[in-house]
């Protein structure tokens, strides 16, 4: 079966690659546990400085790798250098940082010496989206191989030159054969081979319905497994809140990427008495952006990445109105390729499909809440955790507002980012587990608890 490369600005085949078959599979799984046997008892100072080198080719080479992302996603270019980069800090952060999260930890018990150390458990088959072709998987890669693991890449079926693109850093970074890898397989592939005895580990970042297929898949092979997975992330605004601040970030908090985000900001809950003012300042920030060709710098916002994407989110619009949202602004298909002009619904209700549906594209849903009460109880009332934004000038008020919101990541007055200083990841249905921070490194580790004998007389 083909996979197809298509740019979103156009619609125009870019290239085309043919599956792996099951010989080229297990030909590199077999490789993958051979690198493993190896790449576990290197040095982990050997594997910060194979790290550090990455995050310089990412640097040195980030032109190349940007506008790669941009011809085959559709992310404005200058999103993309930043992305490049930020791969890089990744590979520097767990490089610097690395060796310190996974030195053991001395305990006490009843035997002469006790302590937990860190060890790696093995292949690692990472299942990635499009969103941020190269992101996504440098935040697993770094802290995975700092660790000792080897990787195992099935990444989403419409970026697969990103994909190749990525084994190929690490092979001219020079890293051992097999470290790391490309799988151009399928999903339903990708979730069979969760079972296969040299996996050791899976990792998903997408939908809901694969994350619930991927779990069940680890589940019957009783396997590690992160899930990172949807968020209709609230961006809460207070009746105190710093309103023109707000409707500036909160533009580019739904908007960055072609509003293609998990964490971007999606519902926006206002407090009823400043909801006007806000609605003001917000509607000017979004037709401020600016909309065109990816590969200029000058543009904010470029197509969606595939054409059914605009698909659903324009059916979700329209079910939303239907149901008595009101199109303020935006909101239409716009010329060749996948594009999609930046919108925002008012009067939306949770239940309407922009109020408890993640909208994957540029479109704002604005809610208004009584009190702040309200507007937690609002932000809640979705099957999803992920990331919340708060703006209120009352820090104090914020910090304990924070208990009460259901998200893995809360952000006061600033945008949800993901930092590699920070754990990332959900509750809820937007998964378990974290990645990034010394969290995410020790999620694919065995854990495991030294004891030193003879017992203490």
């Amino acid at each position: 079966m083909a996979i197809h490369s298509i740019n979103p600005a156009t619609g125009e085949e870019l290239a085309r690659f043919e599956e792996y078959g099951e010989q080229e599979i297990e030909e590199r799984l077999r490789k993958a546990q051979e690198a493993f046997s190896a790449w576990r008892k290197t040095p982990i100072e050997k594997r910060a400085k194979y790290l550090k080198a990455t995050a310089r080719y990412l640097r040195e080479n980030k032109g190349e790798l940007a506008r790669l992302m941009t011809l085959e996603m559709g992310k404005p270019i200058a999103q993309a250098e930043a992305e490049a980069e930020k791969c890089a800090w990744a590979c520097d952060y767990f490089a610097e940082e690395g060796a310190g999260f996974l030195a053991p930890i001395p305990k006490e018990s009843s035997g002469q010496k006790a302590y937990v150390a860190f060890r790696p458990l093995g292949p690692v088959l990472a299942i990635m989206p499009w969103n941020f072709p190269f992101w996504q998987v440098f935040r697993f890669a770094a802290p995975a191989l700092m660790a000792g693991n080897v990787g195992l890449l099935k990444h989403a079926s419409n970026v697969p030159q990103c994909s190749l693109a990525i084994e190929k850093v690490f092979r001219e970074v020079g890293y051992p054969d097999g470290v790391f890898q490309s799988l151009l397989i399928s999903g339903k592939k990708a979730s069979e081979l969760i079972g296969h005895s040299l996996i050791a580990a899976a990792t998903l970042t997408g939908s809901g319905g694969a994350g619930k297929e991927v779990g069940a898949a680890a589940g019957k092979a009783l396997k590690k497994v992160v899930l990172e997975l949807g968020g209709s992330d609230p961006f809460i605004v207070l009746a105190d809140a710093d309103l023109a601040e707000a409707a500036r970030v909160g533009a580019w908090a739904r908007n960055q990427n072609n509003g293609q985000s998990c964490i971007a900001a999606k519902r926006f809950i206002v407090e009823e008495k400043v909801a006007e003012e806000f609605l003001h300042h917000f509607e000017k920030e979004v037709a401020a952006l600016t909309v065109g060709d990816p590969l200029a710098h000058e543009t904010q916002v470029g197509p969606l990445a595939r054409a059914d994407l605009r698909d659903t989110l324009e059916e979700q619009v329209n079910r939303s109105v239907k149901e008595g949202a009101h199109l303020l602004r935006g909101g239409r298909k716009e010329g060749a390729g996948f594009y999609y002009e930046p919108g925002i619904l008012t009067r939306v209700t949770p239940s309407m499909p922009a109020g408890c549906e993640e909208l994957f594209g540029p479109v704002a849903a604005v809610l208004t809440a009584k009190d702040e009460a309200d507007a937690i109880r609002i932000a809640n009332e979705t099957s999803y955790g992920l990331g919340a934004n708060l703006w209120t000038r009352d820090l104090e008020k914020a910090e304990r507002l924070t208990g009460d919101i259901e998200a893995g990541s809360v952000f006061i007055n600033g945008m949800v980012a993901s930092d590699p200083r920070l754990p990332f990841g959900g509750v809820k249905e937007s998964g378990h587990g974290r990645e990034l921070s010394e969290f995410g490194i020790r999620e694919f580790v065995n854990v495991q608890t030294v004891w030193v004998g003879p017992e203490k007389k």
